[in-house]
């Protein structure tokens, strides 16, 4: 029988994302929305990444019986103590939006050099298998935060966020530059192998019984 990854995301391009990444492997990966579950409200109050992943991933499991995952991301600036942290897509307040968003961390880094700019972009994938059993995985990518909004694409810090080695912005980079290189991407490519190795543990127990 086929085993099913679910995702606890509704964003469209996330799910394709995820998809292509873990193309080769013999699971069929579905989004919530994919099986009717179109509300899921979840209170991100953890202290970590890695908390709130596994928050929005238990709340998915608690209705479906196969694997699932949620990730939860964040930006932290060295300058700021780690802020905007935890709190990146609230950053602004209760009515956050990306713009508001940037508006205010540009605020807090008037003034500060470039070089004072240091920021790492984090994101923490937490997969929950049938049986209950909890991983996690991350990873991260490593920039400056610049002076001024640059490129179109992306989201979120996206225009702000200068990524080390390429001197642009995700924004600038585009999609495609960005999926193969960014935090979410190098978390996605660990979760792969996690999944592989499951996949590879339950063929070494089907072939033992037989």
């Amino acid at each position: 029988m086929e085993r099913k990854l679910i995702l606890s995301t509704g964003n469209k391009n996330k799910v394709a994302e995820i998809k292509d990444i873990l193309k080769d492997l013999s699971i069929k990966v579905l989004s919530k929305d994919d099986i009717g579950i179109n509300s899921l409200h979840v209170v991100e109050d953890g202290n970590t990444l890695e908390e709130n992943a596994i928050k929005k991933a238990k709340a998915l499991k608690d209705k479906v019986k196969c694997m699932v995952m949620a990730d939860d991301t964040g930006l932290f600036v060295d300058y700021l103590k780690g802020e905007p942290g935890i709190n990146s897509a609230r950053y602004s307040g209760e009515n956050a939006t990306d713009e508001k968003n940037i508006e205010k961390l540009l605020k807090k880094l008037e003034g500060v050099p470039m070089e004072k700019r240091r920021a790492t972009f984090k994101t923490v994938i937490a997969l929950i298998t049938e049986d209950n059993r909890t991983i996690t995985v991350e990873g991260e990518c490593k920039g400056y935060i610049g002076f001024e909004k640059r490129g179109e694409s992306g989201f979120g810090y996206d225009p702000l966020f200068i990524v080390d080695g390429y001197g642009k912005t995700f924004a600038e980079l585009g999609e495609e530059i960005k999926n193969k290189i960014s935090h979410r991407a190098k978390a996605l490519e660990n979760l792969r192998n996690e999944i592989a190795n499951l996949l590879k543990d339950d063929g070494d127990e089907d072939t033992s019984h037989k």
